[in-house]
């Protein structure tokens, strides 16, 4: 692609990035301040204190949430106004794309003199399809490539922003696009509902068949009564579980320790990774800690015989996060689903093997992620050094449902169709969500190749 410009196009000494925007050749266009107004409305500190007032965060998406400040702290910068449909940038981070329109019901918002606030001439501009315009691939390519500064504090100086000619259409047609844009996110989002419908109608058929409900809630107040000898674990859970009566499981089907329908619970391999490519990997904790196993978390680690004896991964392992800072994390489980070559498991991960005869691990994998198991993990997870752990001991000493085997293969395919019919409908909402935003950035720019002149 080859691009021409002439000498007086060009502001500033930069082959590489050359800023413009390749706005659509049949829009009007016009200048950024010659549709946003500088609104510079400083507060009154003798009349407004600050724990009146909501400072605020623009993010790089051009969202705005709400700044959450310590109880006593104070400002010392001026602070400025900015009212719901005003437009608002961070100036150290607008080559970022943090610019937002400040949404309607947010009262006593301030900003420090980090930030501008505009007022936008609605005659002419509606504020969603600006705040829309300002988050698309080219106008954010061109705010980047206007950054100018040095010492890691550049910045898009407001004199440029201000004097860019942006795509304008008609007001009726910037309505009309907002409008389709929006219409698209209300249905992405109602199909992530229904997924949410599908999926949890599917687990509860899943736990009512195997007999198990959901553990009841604890007391929502902080309550430590146990005698000491009684204490197996600092866990304040599991102690009140236990003064409670609250830590069995209650299922209709026959329940018995999960050890006994185990044949190996292996703790991973200690040995730290290596700093070079070998023909070994071992897996990261986070491959695991999502509910599904994910190959990519890996490091390299020395190839040696033994590693790959002990640690290795074959179809129908189950694997489990043994420690984890995040007590959620603890516990959660991912199935092999099929051997894997030159991978092996870490330390911080329990491989669990089951007896074919008695338990499948596809129903095993699923049973594990069901909230009356999960709290039975919870409950016996340990603490230390600001991790929660779990052991071999306490995985096998799980008390479980176990239906028969066929039960199990009916239980495993009705459960895996749900899932898969909630994973099909949030891949729908994905796809829609962004074709409506291709749809909304082709309206206003071309290709870069259809821009050579």
């Amino acid at each position: 692609m080859i691009e021409i410009y002439r000498w007086r196009q060009l502001e500033r000494w930069d082959a590489f990035t050359i800023p413009h925007l390749h706005i659509a050749p049949h829009l009007p266009q016009k200048a950024v301040g010659e549709l946003l107004k500088p609104r510079h409305e400083r507060v009154d500190r003798d009349q407004w204190s600050f724990d009146q007032l909501q400072p605020i965060t623009i993010h790089f998406g051009g969202d705005i949430s709400r700044r959450k400040v310590a109880k006593g702290i104070d400002y010392s910068l001026p602070l400025f106004w900015v009212k719901p449909g005003d437009v608002v940038l961070s100036k150290i981070d607008l080559k970022n794309g943090a610019v937002g329109v400040l949404q309607e019901g947010w009262d006593n918002v301030v900003v420090t003199s980090h930030f501008k606030v505009y007022t936008p001439d609605t005659a002419q501009l509606d504020p969603r399809y600006f705040r829309l315009l300002l988050q698309t691939q080219d106008f954010k390519a061109w705010l980047w490539a206007n950054r100018s500064g040095a010492d890691g504090r550049t910045e898009v100086k407001l004199d440029v922003f201000e004097a860019l000619g942006i795509p304008l259409p008609a007001m009726s047609r910037q309505i009309e696009l907002c409008d389709a844009y929006s219409a698209a996110l209300a249905r992405a989002a109602q199909l992530e509902e229904e997924a949410e419908v599908i999926e949890r109608a599917g687990w509860q058929a899943f736990e009512t068949a195997v007999g198990v409900a959901p553990p009841p809630p604890l007391p929502d107040r902080p309550v430590f009564v146990a005698r000491f000898k009684d204490m197996e674990r600092w866990s304040h859970e599991g102690i009140l579980r236990g003064a409670l009566g609250r830590e069995q499981i209650k299922s209709n089907v026959t329940t018995e320790p999960l050890g006994s329908v185990l044949l190996d619970v292996r703790h991973g391999c200690s040995k730290g990774p290596s700093k070079r490519g070998t023909t070994l990997q071992v897996l990261k904790i986070s491959a695991v800690t999502r509910g599904r196993l994910d190959l990519d978390e890996c490091k390299f680690i020395a190839d040696e015989p033994a590693l790959r004896k002990q640690f290795s991964l074959k179809a129908g392992d189950i694997l489990m996060c043994r420690t984890n800072g995040t007590l959620a994390y603890v516990g959660m489980s991912a199935l092999v689903e099929a051997d894997i070559d030159c991978m092996i498991f870490p330390d911080k991960v329990i491989r669990v093997r089951t007896d074919l005869g008695k338990i499948r691990p596809e129903f095993l994998w699923r049973l594990l992620q069901v909230p009356a198991v999960r709290s039975q993990i919870e409950t016996a997870a340990r603490t230390a050094v600001g991790n929660f752990a779990i052991g071999g001991k306490d995985i096998k000493a799980l008390n479980v449902p176990i239906p028969k085997l066929d039960e199990q293969e009916t239980l495993i395919q009705a459960l895996s169709v749900a899932i898969a019919g909630a994973t099909a409908t949030r891949t729908e909402a994905a796809k829609l969500r962004q074709s409506a935003w291709v749809a909304f950035e082709s309206a206003l720019f071309t290709t870069h190749e259809e821009s050579v002149v």
